[in-house]
């Protein structure tokens, strides 16, 4: 299970290799990868099976075939679909990559409006984009290079990640009939949810309430739990337990801590709720899941 990172701390860039390649399968590697968002670009491309998306504002499921694009500071994350199978790679990239300094025309008018939400690119890529066609030959050909990880590759990764996003800032520009998007208006309520998933990450092991977070974000009590809802894919209440969760999951395999520790320190009052949930999220008790240490 990844970590409920929110805003991650990962890193997925140096300034010797300013991306990371990420061989994914949902469930088999990991059951879900949580919300969050980074300062990374992301793009994905999916071999085979479906999942449930989020990108900021965009729910959606996924197909072979699909290409998933996420700038950066965007809120995502992605969910099985009806228990089925999502083979798919990841390339993780920074900004840098696509050009530097920023006093430069193309990186001042095509990179930066990318990296600060001015201008918005697809998310979701089908194999009915007017451009599919010329696009997912790029990003084979990045996750390629990404694998094979020289210098010489490197090149060539760099020049095939500006080459894709001019194939999409020209669609955009010329053959799309309206105008580039900018940010979306639900970018402000995003920013106020992000709030509230930061204090859950600091604060799973106490005591929360929906008032609480509510009140920190400034919105009604039900208006914040179907802002939540919207824009995280779960509910406030569910979002926590899976916080929790992810914590017992850790401690469950780094530590030799009583299971009943684990629980009280994960958040939970009492050591039945705690197996239940445990058994609905992960689908095996607690003690099993120690023993794939």
């Amino acid at each position: 299970m990844l970590d409920f990172g929110i805003k991650e701390n990962a890193v997925h860039s140096s300034a010797q290799r300013p991306y990371t390649l990420y061989e994914c399968s949902i469930p088999d590697k990991f059951d879900y990868v949580p919300m969050h968002w980074h300062e990374e670009f992301e793009i994905s491309f999916i071999y085979e099976g479906s999942a449930d998306f989020i990108c900021g504002d965009e729910k959606f499921i996924s197909h072979t075939g699909d290409i998933i694009v996420t700038q950066p500071n965007i809120t995502h994350s992605i969910y099985p679909h009806n228990s089925e199978k999502q083979l798919y790679d990841t390339v993780v990239f920074h900004p840098d990559i696509l050009g530097q300094p920023a006093e430069d025309r193309y990186v001042q008018n095509c990179v930066t409006p990318l990296v600060t939400g001015e201008l918005r690119l697809p998310v979701h890529i089908t194999k009915e984009h007017p451009r599919y066609e010329e696009l997912a030959p790029i990003i084979r050909s990045i996750i390629t290079c990404a694998r094979k990880n020289t210098p010489r590759d490197d090149m060539l990764l760099r020049s095939e990640l500006i080459r894709f996003i001019w194939v999409l800032e020209t669609f955009l520009t010329t053959d799309s009939v309206s105008e580039p998007s900018p940010v979306s208006t639900g970018s402000k309520e995003n920013e106020m949810i992000k709030v509230a998933l930061l204090y859950m990450q600091n604060h799973f092991q106490e005591s929360l309430t929906i008032n609480q977070l509510a009140h920190m974000t400034h919105l009604s009590q039900s208006y914040f739990m179907s802002l939540f809802k919207k824009t995280v894919g779960l509910s406030a209440i569910e979002y926590l337990l899976h916080c929790r969760i992810n914590y017992a999951c850790k401690q469950l395999l780094s530590t030799s801590h009583k299971i009943s520790e684990i629980a009280y320190d994960s958040g939970f009052s009492n050591l039945s709720n705690f197996n239940r949930q445990f058994i609905r999220l992960i689908g095996c008790t607690p003690m099993e899941y120690r023993k794939r240490r």
